[in-house]
């Protein structure tokens, strides 16, 4: 067996499986679920019918590459989006469809890591764990960057020694980020694209999160459109990772999409062929109707703004909860441990959190998560306000 498989920790819901095990909440309260980030808003109706219209396509092999016309809605998507003008993303050379984006996240690191070297992958922390588990089966170490209240919940990049970006050969980020849902700004992507220009690293940007935001007019920026901003006309050293999960209420269909360098992708594309993980043909025709069309979408975060509205207006006075720049997470500081909190909320209130220090490691003498717990504020509205209510019950009688 591969002996780095021996390195993998748990994941966080097996974690909490055992610490909620022999408990048993009240009978008389529905269980409502806000540890695991899945969407439970409906699927587009015509993104289904799409689906369904194509299933006769099942008996063709599909292409590694994707279908043309599907690389070019997804480009022509990136390029409106992210306001790409001055430097416009390739549908032949910087656009790979992938089923998804944890798969892609994962199988990028074993494509691009040289194992051969000192390697160090660097990732925030608070984390998304696949980028733990692909940086330990690459043959590679992690470099945790803490996230906390005293950076912004940002990566300080600043605060990172010129051996560790001399030994970093991948950095994962994540913006919005998961789970403090912080965006991270126009100035800290470009000295981030700087220092992966003077340090010779590759960026991968995970912005499966990018489409779940509160202000219409001010959607999160992109790396893309960090590198454009800069004169990095062939997105050199930054890749982009996107899905329909989160955008389109889509988690099922296993739909995504990398773009970036084209020199980049263009290796990536060698080792998936080799990997397999091709779409399959009526996945691709759904993809493309959802990626053509922007209304559901709005319609998806008008959803999400009306919840955080009012769970925050139920929450506010005793947890400090507040609106996040993205994604659909709220991450409150605790009165007690995360571990308690959790136990306690599920063994009174039938509801399910997930405790923060399972989504982060000890680095740096501290662990960041800890302390806090992840809400995912993924039930149907009404669920939501009862969960906030039963939650500022519980809080109130500690």
């Amino acid at each position: 067996m591969n002996p780095d498989l021996q390195r993998l920790q748990a994941y966080p819901f097996e974690k909490l499986a055992k610490l909620k095990a022999g408990i048993t909440p009240p009978a008389t309260l529905e269980h409502i679920a806000l540890s695991i980030g899945e969407p439970k808003h409906p699927a587009p109706e015509f993104v289904r019918d799409r689906l369904i219209a194509h299933l006769n396509e099942l008996s063709n092999y599909p292409v590694t590459r994707g279908l043309d016309t599907l690389r070019q809605v997804i480009a022509s998507w990136l390029n409106r989006r992210f306001n790409l003008h001055s430097a416009v993303i390739d549908p032949e050379s910087q656009v790979l469809p992938v089923s998804g984006t944890r798969e892609a996240l994962f199988s990028f690191a074993q494509a691009i890591v040289d194992r051969r070297q000192d390697a160090l992958v660097l990732m925030p922390n608070p984390f998304y764990q696949i980028y733990e588990g692909a940086t330990l089966l690459a043959g590679a170490e992690p470099y945790f960057m803490n996230t906390t209240q005293a950076t912004s919940f940002l990566p300080d990049l600043n605060s990172i020694a010129p051996d560790v970006w001399r030994r970093c050969q991948l950095i994962y980020i994540c913006s919005p980020g998961n789970p403090t849902g912080r965006v991270m700004p126009l100035d800290q992507l470009q000295t981030l694209i700087k220092l992966a220009e003077e340090y010779d690293f590759i960026i991968a940007s995970d912005e499966c999160y990018s489409e779940l935001y509160f202000d219409e007019a001010n959607p999160p920026l992109g790396l893309l459109e960090a590198a454009q901003s800069l004169g990095n006309h062939d997105f050199q050293r930054c890749i982009v990772f996107h899905s329909l999960s989160k955008r389109s209420n889509l988690p099922g269909l296993r739909s995504g999409f990398i773009a970036g360098d084209a020199r980049i992708l263009a290796d990536y594309y060698r080792y998936r062929t080799y990997q397999g993980c091709a779409l399959p043909p009526p996945i691709q025709h759904a993809s493309i109707a959802a990626w053509s069309d922007e209304t559901h979408v709005r319609e998806n975060r008008a959803l999400y703004r009306q919840k955080f509205q009012r769970v925050i207006e139920l929450l506010g006075d005793v947890l400090p909860v507040s609106q996040p720049d993205g994604g659909f997470y709220l991450w409150p500081k605790l009165p007690i441990s995360d571990e308690q909190f959790t136990r306690e909320l599920y063994a009174q209130q039938n509801i399910t959190v997930l405790p923060g220090s399972y989504l982060s490691r000890d680095a740096h003498g501290e662990n960041p998560g800890a302390g806090h717990v992840r809400m995912a504020l993924v039930a149907d509205q009404a669920q939501c306000e009862q969960a906030a209510l039963r939650i500022r019950e519980f809080v109130q009688n500690l």
